[in-house]
């Protein structure tokens, strides 16, 4: 399975600018599974000229107008929820792109409820769709769902929520026909934490040698919501920095429990808090909010980092009101996915993790990541 379109598109224009570290994630489950503690990200290949890279922007896009191998598929999708700003994004953009490739499509909202998102699973198998595409509810349920789908025969490409390594692993002792296709939250952490050590204070704001920090959680029952939480604390460690944790919430994605989050804890801690990672960009948006109610300044005596890259966060960055996020490329994780379930249509076996790579954001290359996804 080739890379995605935008990841490559993206990591050759960041490294013919500033970014360092930001590399090829692998389409294995071995090297994927890795862990990123004390390491910088991984090693980037060589970049081509930026006017090199708009050339091929413009060929590879033109050739991306719709996904080959998917012309009479019917492919059912189910998304965990549709008000999720970011799945939001990524559910229109797998639609689209598998329609201009000639599938029928049905797209199904799950509602935050995995009991409901099972029974959509099960009518699409009923209905007899020949793939699923699902982000799950639960990334626990992926085995009562995959056995399912293997029983009716039916391939499933989970995407966004990353399933168990054991489970993985299942498909491929079993011969399963599943694949993950998704970003290494670990990469999404890790990038957090390097923004923090890249500022000229290193995040430590008062000098008194430790990072003094807020952590809003996603979901703590999700492997990208875990992985984000411990991959940012342990690179801010790695600098040689001490860190220390203040407070710890979960806030389920949503910006307004960021905000309320954050404005607790700005009660609570005051000026002591340095800097305030967020799971997603959602919730750094709510937590930007509940910072300027309490009369803070975002890069004068407080930092923030989310992930995603949303358009509003972004523009953010480059206003200086969030200091940073980390590109979840939700054009080129879609794209995976809909290339996936062409490959299994056609009856290839494909690895059980199909990674794209995450991209880290700050002012600097802000503008040309919003300028990418606008």
């Amino acid at each position: 399975m080739k890379r995605k379109i935008l990841s490559v598109i993206l990591a050759t224009t960041m490294l013919a600018t500033m970014l360092v570290g930001c590399g090829s994630s692998t389409a294995t489950t071995e090297e994927a599974a890795a862990p990123k503690t004390e390491e910088a990200a991984p090693a980037a290949e060589e970049a081509a000229p930026v006017e090199e890279a708009a050339e091929e922007v413009a060929e590879e896009v033109a050739e991306a107008a719709g996904c080959e191998g998917v012309d009479g598929l019917n492919i059912g999708i189910c998304i965990y929820k549709f008000d999720d700003n970011f799945m939001t994004l990524y559910r229109e953009e797998l639609k689209s792109y598998l329609e201009a490739g000639g599938a029928t499509v049905t797209v199904m909202d799950g509602k935050n409820d995995q009991a409901e998102q099972t029974n959509q699973i099960q009518n699409f198998i009923t209905e007899g769709v020949d793939i699923l595409i699902v982000n799950l509810v639960q990334s626990s349920a992926a085995q009562q769902i995959t056995d399912q789908c293997a029983k009716a025969e039916i391939p499933v490409v989970f995407i966004n929520r990353e399933p168990a390594d054991e489970e993985k692993d299942r498909w491929a002792s079993e011969g399963i026909m599943a694949t993950y296709v998704g970003a290494d939250a670990r990469q999404s952490g890790t990038y957090q934490g390097e923004i923090v050590n890249a500022l000229p204070d290193k995040g430590d704001i008062n000098g008194d040698g430790t990072v003094a920090y807020v952590m809003v959680v996603g979901d703590p029952e999700n492997v990208d919501a875990q992985y984000r939480t411990e991959f940012s604390v342990k690179a801010v460690e790695a600098s040689g920095m001490t860190v220390k944790k203040l407070d710890e919430q979960r806030g389920d994605w949503d910006q307004a429990k960021g905000q309320e989050i954050v404005a607790n804890a700005l009660t609570a801690y005051g000026d002591e808090i340095e800097v305030v990672f967020c799971n997603n960009d959602a919730m750094a948006l709510g937590a930007k909010q509940a910072i300027e109610a309490a009369g803070r300044t975002v890069g004068t005596d407080i930092y923030l980092l989310g992930v995603d890259a949303l358009t509003e966060a972004l523009e953010n960055v480059i206003s200086g009101t969030i200091t940073g996020t980390v590109f979840n490329d939700h054009i080129g994780q879609s794209h995976a996915a809909a290339e996936a379930a062409a490959a299994f249509a056609a009856g290839e076996t494909l690895d059980t993790l199909i990674g794209v790579d995450y991209i880290k954001v700050t002012k600097d290359n802000a503008q040309e990541i919003l300028d990418i996804i606008q």
